[in-house]
């Protein structure tokens, strides 16, 4: 007899407010949300409750047809690039598409318009009359940029962009993140499990486990001073490195949470300073410095341990 569909509850009453501006990072393990808040974000994914506010306007509200004004403001760049590129299309195609969707400039200027945003992201002209696969996984990710850039967005959310490339092109990727939000004023989400990057790039970071928000703040605050076990224990997975692209978030790859760790403290099971309470009820978010939350009944206990 079946029993019917199971439910996961992906994402869990998670608030983040990014002003204006902001590289704000977002980093966990592989399943702690981090992809799906994104996406919902964007409205690539329809949230069960909660709101998406732009500018004090909830999106999550808005039908589809109520969306596509929205959409030339949030853009995003995949993991991989490759695989949200058309391998039969040139680059020129891909990005002249959203330019000609949205109207964003006459068909005549289109070609001018496609060289600039090339050029924005490091790019020769020559480059669009090119294949994706003649381009390298740096040139590839600069085209997917390129892409969001040619909607000039307010806001754009990177999901792992820059964790298939090797070394030293995510360093200049990393940069030119940089370059453009310095020179726009885009505010970002910055999807990453590493913490080196997210430490580079990021104003802010939050850290996710199992569908929760357990721990926000300033980036060297969260580095310096980590409030949060689930924070303390990804920091000591990276060890010391002087570089800014290295090290990877991750506690425990063996463990895997089920619905039952739903029931009190998501990370109830890995803590070593858990008590009985814990057990009960996921802690709510509390303040614990300027700018720093963080969602844990015994933060003090850790912060006198350390």
């Amino acid at each position: 007899m079946s029993k019917g569909p199971r439910f996961i509850t992906a994402v869990d009453d998670v608030s983040l407010n990014i002003p204006r501006g902001e590289i704000y990072g977002l980093v966990g393990e592989s399943g702690s949300g981090k992809t799906t808040l994104g996406k919902t974000i964007l409205r690539l994914v329809d949230p069960t409750s909660g709101a998406i506010l732009l500018d004090g306007r909830d999106i999550a509200a808005l039908p589809e047809g109520g969306l596509r004004p929205i959409r030339r403001r949030l853009q995003t760049v995949f993991q991989d690039p490759l695989s949200s590129l058309n391998p039969r299309k040139r680059v020129r195609d891909a990005l002249a598409t959203p330019l000609r969707l949205h109207r964003m400039v006459p068909a005549g200027q289109v070609d001018a318009r496609i060289d600039d945003i090339l050029t924005r992201v490091g790019l020769s002209p020559v480059f669009r009359d090119r294949f994706p696969h003649e381009l390298s996984g740096g040139q590839l990710q600069r085209v997917a940029i390129g892409r969001a850039l040619t909607m000039e967005p307010d806001f754009l959310v990177a999901d792992e962009a820059v964790s298939k490339l090797d070394v030293s092109v995510r360093a200049q990727i990393l940069n030119l993140f940089k370059d453009i939000q310095a020179a726009s004023g885009m505010t970002m989400l910055f999807i990453t499990h590493d913490l080196h990057v997210a430490r580079y790039l990021c104003t802010r970071i939050g850290v996710m486990y199992f569908g929760k928000l357990v721990e926000s703040g300033p980036t060297e605050a969260l580095f310096n001073d980590p409030r949060h076990p689930y924070t303390k224990a990804l920091l000591a997975t990276v060890g010391d490195d002087d570089g800014t692209v290295a090290g990877t978030a991750r506690a425990d790859e063996a463990f895997n949470p089920t619905e039952d760790d739903r029931t009190g403290c998501r990370f109830y099971r890995r803590c070593p300073i858990r008590t009985d309470r814990c057990a009960t009820r996921h802690p709510p978010m509390e303040t614990v410095g300027t700018g720093h939350e963080v969602a844990c009944y015994e933060w003090q206990r850790l912060s006198k341990a350390a």
